[in-house]
């Protein structure tokens, strides 16, 4: 049974930090591509961070770079998001995500959620 599940989520006041971790398992870790995305309420899910398997390629939404960092763990099944600076537009529901490279499939967490107050 593929399980993603998310935790580090909470309430902070702006420009404090919080770590996103994403637990993965049921599936070949090596052979996914991760990502963190985020959905606020009334806007779409946009991409947030995306790492390779072997973390050699690393990606982040524009308004994040500088403030976020993403690591994964290929020993633990782990994937991290660490949130540096958060402002209140950080505010959102962030989502785990596995991408597979080899075949085709694409699994989601349950979500936690990150609350950001002024």
């Amino acid at each position: 049974q593929v399980q993603l599940v998310e935790s580090g989520g909470g309430l902070v006041q702006t420009g404090e930090s919080l770590r996103l971790s994403c637990a993965a398992s049921g599936f070949t870790f090596l052979t996914a591509a991760m990502r963190w995305y985020r959905q606020a309420p009334g806007k779409e899910r946009e991409l947030v961070a995306a790492i390779s398997v072997s973390s050699d390629t690393i990606d982040y939404l524009d308004s994040v770079k500088g403030r976020f960092t993403i690591s994964r763990d290929n020993n633990k099944n782990t994937v991290d998001l660490q949130m540096n600076s958060l402002k209140p537009e950080d505010t959102a529901m962030y989502y785990c995500n596995a991408w597979g490279i080899f075949q085709r499939y694409e699994y989601w967490g349950q979500g936690t959620q990150v609350t950001v107050s002024s």
